[in-house]
């Protein structure tokens, strides 16, 4: 069972990439989810599988911090599939969005401005999970914001 864990852990193995393991979970995961998009309903299927990674995310994380025997280890992404899913299910079917989306999210999981980075100190899987998904809001955040604003600009 343990194995189930950490290969959710890792997005199956994704994390185990030498460099970069979170960004490249963010960047699959926007891909994943910009070639599946005209075949799943929005965004009620996207917040059905936020809720099924998230819930499943935080005992294979606890599991991650156990196997990898420290806090928060890089090898475990689920996190960053997370919360980058959580900006994507709400923007535009667009390349520009999702790549703006992957960009900002990957600063603010970088950043960790307030409360991120206390969010990360929540013991175990609940706080790896948490932070990135308050990033996750924040990315949505800023991008709905542009959207409200551009058309009043152009």
């Amino acid at each position: 069972m343990n194995r189930i864990w950490i290969s959710i852990a890792t997005f199956f193995n994704v994390g185990r990439i030498p460099i970069a393991p979170g960004t490249w979970a963010s960047m699959i995961t926007a891909g994943i989810f910009y070639l599946l998009f005209p075949y799943i309903k929005i965004p009620i299927t996207g917040i059905l599988s936020l809720i099924f990674i998230t819930i499943l995310g935080i005992p294979a994380a606890t599991a991650a911090e156990v196997h990898f025997r420290r806090k928060d280890p890089g090898e475990c992404v689920i996190d960053e599939v997370a919360g980058q899913l959580l900006c994507l299910i709400f923007i535009p079917h667009s390349w520009p969005y999702y790549l703006s989306a992957f960009l900002i999210f990957r600063i603010f999981d970088i950043l960790k401005p307030f409360p991120i980075r206390r969010a990360e100190k929540i013991s175990r899987g609940f706080g790896i999970m948490l932070d990135d998904l308050i990033a996750g809001m924040y990315t949505l955040a800023i991008i709905r914001i542009f959207i409200w604003v551009k058309p009043m600009i152009f």
